[in-house]
């Protein structure tokens, strides 16, 4: 017998509220906060999980420096026609970008810091918009 498991990707920050907004936001989800105040979970369409957890201690990973391990990161994915529009999107909420390159076409792939210092990037993906 197996016993039913789910996942949820756990990102650290300083302000859970804050970075859990920014990516509610980005991925047109919504925050749910449970008995834990310090652990806030973003639900996004199809069950899709992420939580954002206070840590009081918590310091950025220097990535892309060598100093340190990227850590983790989150890949969202984005129609071929939609990257540029996601980008905008992205920083207007609060993203940085770290890789500026010029990386139109099928592989595209833009990295960006969240507010709280994680890497994530935004990546093309096949079909167009359903705009």
């Amino acid at each position: 017998m197996t016993v039913p498991k789910t996942s949820v990707l756990v990102l650290d920050s300083a302000e859970p509220e804050a970075l859990a907004e920014f990516y509610a936001k980005l991925l047109g989800a919504r925050t749910q906060r449970g008995t834990d105040p310090d652990f806030i979970e973003v639900v996004g369409h199809d069950g899709v999980r992420m939580a954002v957890r206070r840590d009081h201690g918590y310091a950025p990973p220097s990535w892309p420096r060598p100093d340190d391990s990227q850590q983790a990161h989150l890949q969202i994915l984005v129609a071929e026609d939609d990257m540029d529009a996601a980008e905008r999107e992205a920083v207007g909420l609060g993203a940085r970008p770290v890789e500026t390159r010029d990386n139109s076409g099928p592989r595209d792939v833009r990295t960006y810091a969240d507010p709280a210092g994680h890497s994530f990037t935004l990546a093309a993906r096949e079909g167009r918009s359903a705009t």
